[in-house]
């Protein structure tokens, strides 16, 4: 028996369930297993506007970088995360780094935020400390996409049926 597809795919991209994947850190119910992990369950946080979870897997000494309302005010639609790059970070590291790309539209622009996000261990557990947005690439917009083109955030569904409605 061929085995269902996750009811409530996780917004991080991985394929499983949100009840499988991030939901379970999102809700601290789990401890992210890796810095990557954390970092697919804030950008999955982010996606749901679960920002309790972006304050507190925030490194003590960098609480206060995070603006909350500047984050509640912005009207932001995630369209999808890809790691490009992981350092480190696993079950027996005390630091790591991932690096990583967030397509989103915003004002109905396609835009993409990337960043080299610095993680480490507190009291066991991984928090984020602090990342380093590419400077070429701050967040600029993507390259102009047909309407009949592959839409860029994966779905193998046409532009014009997906992202760009």
């Amino acid at each position: 028996m061929a085995s269902k597809a996750p009811m409530f795919e996780c917004p991080c991209g991985s394929g499983s369930g949100l009840d499988k994947c991030c939901g379970p850190i999102i809700a601290g119910n789990a401890a992210a297993p890796t810095a990557e992990a954390l970092m697919r369950s804030r950008y999955t946080a982010f996606v749901r506007g679960d920002l309790d979870h972006i304050e507190n897997t925030q490194a003590r000494d960098e609480v206060d970088s995070f603006d909350r309302a500047e984050a509640e005010s912005m009207s932001i639609d995630w369209i999808g995360l890809e790691i490009f790059d992981v350092t480190d970070g696993g079950a027996d590291d005390n630091t790591g780094t991932v690096y990583f790309a967030a397509r989103f539209k915003k004002d109905g622009e396609l835009l993409f935020h990337r960043e080299r996000s610095n993680f480490r261990r507190e009291d066991g557990r991984w928090v984020y400390v602090d990342g380093e947005i590419n400077p070429k690439v701050e967040q600029r917009r993507a390259e102009k996409i047909g309407r009949n083109q592959t839409c860029p955030c994966g779905s193998g569904k046409k532009f014009k049926k997906c992202c760009g409605a």
